[in-house]
């Protein structure tokens, strides 16, 4: 008996019923295979594969072929600590963004500890040990997992028939697998930090120690990525935003950052930028309320889905909560007086501080925060119209990052997740007018099954910065459900009312999330129009001060940041100090200077441009800036 077999490049080919992943990958010559997907299954290589299907090996360089990888690596981090500490418990171990962790109800351990399991690890590595899929009834994996109140909780949880588990030599763990066929191939890896968590997220559940790590193929890759996190730890927000004095944080207020001065003009910048394009593109900005009584969040289904993020308040007797999301206040709007297809596209933005309850162990710096502001709109329009205006966006979105950030990207398409409101069919139109989009702009996407907001599918694009990271920030979702749940209609051009469609969109996502990238993205070193300082003047002696006072009002005056240091210290002082503040460009004024009426400039990184006129600069740097140029 014979399969048919098709490969991502269309070729077709037989071979025999029953062979597994790891003998088809020998057939054809696939190297560094750690899974196959049959059809849209991930399976391990020992699987056999019955009937006619499509396949797709897994390498290391896929996502879904490091997440397979990274289950692997956290079952060996989980069997060298049942080894270490055998009263520990293991909770549950997932994949994050750029490696894995584990759960374990047991006594806080100490950063010295991780080298003690990493040396485990290593033996586990070593050995090889076959990893093997184990299948068995509910009670047969209640009785194995006896002793583990968390496991048996799993366990009883799940709706599957079945109970899937991996084992490898004297460990067994719970998971749905896939995973690497071997131990041995996970030649590199790393712990890189504890936390606290709460068993399921629940801060009444008992709290665990969390322990991090990442794993590579190959020792050189974990090199690099030794590298770049040290490179990374120069760049770190929290302390640029210190040492510039950008932001900062108090633990009175967790989550919610105080936005300094200069940290302030850049947020401004941004916004100022935004405003900008938003004239130029038909949208109208309104300024919201920050509280609402719960009626509103009832009727747009967030109270049902959402609540336990939004921080609740009880006024005048009854509940209300601070606004976690401008959607619902923005239907409001729409529905405030009688709409007309002719005013759709109808495009609402807001800048209004949100409020989200978010878990104190996840905050982190600007990038994770409790009190923000989004470049927030919302566009409500007709469904014939939805095709062009995700083409609008996605043009708004290039050229944010691509013309004026000059940033690499990726595109996601979440779709509809478990938990969702709305009938199937809206779903798939929703989804389907979104992967139309963006083949029509040609943009390649990855799919996201089931990540989707629960009122419609969503488009994410991460951005990638200097040192390669990803960062998710724009975000395009398409709604066809709370527009219509909360009553907004528009009189069509037959004379009927129609429920618009409704776009949420954010480009830049969060502004204090978009700073805190930008900040490490530039290590600190921002292109002149956002930076804080853009022109410092530097005297060499106090009978130039009058000239350097002259000279940065006339920069003042043509929308230069710029500002004067007449200190009674050396120039080469007060040089090094303007490079370490990061000041984009440094002038010099003496004796010469005053008589030529120029400027000596340098910049930031120490190279001469030498003596300019003070006109002719001014002239240079303001056209500088109005181009947002990145240099």
């Amino acid at each position: 008996m014979t399969i048919e077999v098709t490969f991502p490049d269309g070729r077709k080919k037989s071979f025999r019923k029953g062979i597994s992943g790891a003998e088809l990958a020998k057939e054809i010559g696939f190297r560094r295979a750690l899974a196959v997907k049959v059809n849209d299954g991930l399976k391990d290589l020992s699987t056999g594969i019955d009937t006619d299907c499509s396949v797709k090996f897994l390498r290391y360089e896929e996502q879904e072929g490091r997440e397979v990888f990274w289950h692997t690596s956290d079952h060996i981090l989980a069997q060298a600590i049942s080894r270490l500490y055998p009263a520990a418990k293991l909770t549950i171990g997932p994949n994050w963004e750029n490696g894995f962790f584990y759960d374990i109800d047991m006594p806080p351990l100490k950063e010295d500890d991780l080298e003690k399991i990493e040396q485990e690890m290593g033996k586990i590595v070593s050995a090889n040990l076959k990893v093997e899929r184990v299948v068995m009834d509910h009670n047969k994996a209640l009785e194995l997992f006896r002793d583990n109140p968390y496991k048996v909780e799993v366990i009883k949880e799940s709706t599957d028939k079945e109970v899937s588990a991996y084992k490898q030599g004297e460990f067994i763990d719970l998971c749905r697998g896939p995973h690497l066929p071997e131990t041995g191939l996970v030649k590199a890896f790393k712990l890189t930090k504890l936390s606290g968590a709460y068993w399921k997220g629940d801060q009444s559940r008992q709290q665990l120690q969390r322990i991090y790590g990442v794993s590579f193929p190959e020792k050189s890759m974990l090199e690099n990525y030794l590298h770049i996190q040290a490179e990374a730890e120069k760049r770190d927000h929290r302390v640029l935003g210190k040492k510039l004095e950008l932001f900062m944080f108090h633990e009175w207020s967790p989550g919610s950052p105080i936005i300094l001065p200069k940290g302030t003009i850049i947020y401004n910048e941004l916004m100022a930028f935004l405003r900008q394009e938003y004239a130029r593109r038909g949208y109208n900005e309104v300024i919201t309320p920050q509280l609402f009584n719960k009626a509103l969040w009832e009727l747009s289904g967030h109270w049902q889905h959402y609540r336990e993020n939004m921080f609740l308040l009880h006024v005048d007797n009854e509940d209300f909560s601070l606004k976690p999301m401008n959607c619902p206040s923005h239907i409001l709007i729409f529905k405030s007086r009688t709409r007309s297809y002719r005013e759709l596209p109808l495009r609402i933005a807001d800048f209004c501080y949100l409020h989200r309850n978010e878990l104190k162990g996840v905050l982190g710096g600007m990038t994770r925060v409790r009190k923000f502001s989004q470049d927030d709109a919302h566009i409500f329009l007709a469904d014939s119209q939805v095709q062009d205006e995700i083409s609008r966006l996605l043009d708004f979105f290039r050229h944010i990052y691509v013309e004026i950030f000059r940033l690499d990207f990726k595109v996601k398409l979440s779709t509809k997740p478990d938990k969702a409101m709305g009938a199937a069919e809206r779903w798939q139109e929703a989804e389907a007018a979104l992967a139309d989009a963006l083949r029509k702009n040609g943009l390649e996407f990855e799919l996201k099954p089931g990540e989707g907001a629960f009122y419609g599918p969503k488009i994410d694009i991460d951005l990638r910065d200097s040192l390669g990271r990803d960062w998710q920030l724009c975000t395009i979702q398409l709604d066809f459900q709370m527009p219509e749940r909360m009553g907004a209609e528009y009189e069509g051009a037959d004379g009927k009312k129609h429920a618009p469609v409704m776009i949420h969109r954010a480009l830049i996502g969060t502004f204090e999330r978009f700073l805190g990238v930008l900040t490490e993205h530039f290590a600190g070193k921002f292109p002149l129009w956002l930076s804080p300082e853009q022109v410092r003047i530097l005297t060499v002696a106090d009978r130039f001060n009058d000239y350097a006072e002259k000279v940065c009002k006339e920069y003042a005056a043509r929308g230069i940041r710029a500002s004067v240091d007449t200190r009674a210290e050396s120039i080469n002082y007060k040089v090094r100090e303007a490079q370490m503040d990061y000041v984009n460009y440094i002038l010099v004024v003496g004796e010469r200077e005053v008589k030529d009426n120029t400027v000596t400039v340098r910049t930031r990184d120490n190279k001469v441009i030498g003596a300019v006129g003070g006109d002719e600069f001014a002239a240079r740097l303001a056209e500088e800036i109005s181009s947002r140029r990145i240099v």
